[in-house]
């Protein structure tokens, strides 16, 4: 599992810190470092409502497709 950079990326055009992402979702600050550096696999529903919160699908920020990028 390598960094989420797309994560990071989507992130940062809302303009949110890693610390409001993690409050608006209900986990630390330091589990969405760890999602962005690739040291966490997060719940689906943790994914979920990171998406949503982001405005973003699962396929955006977190499915891995190597064949097509």
């Amino acid at each position: 599992m390598g960094k989420n950079l797309r994560l990071k990326a989507a992130r940062a055009a809302k303009d949110m810190s890693q610390k409001d992402i993690a409050d608006a979702v209900g986990v630390t600050r330091q589990t969405i470092n760890a999602i962005e550096n690739g040291d966490y696999n997060p719940s689906i529903n943790l994914c979920i409502a990171i998406c949503k919160l982001l405005g973003k699908t699962l396929n955006d920020i977190f499915w891995e497709d190597d064949e097509n990028e």
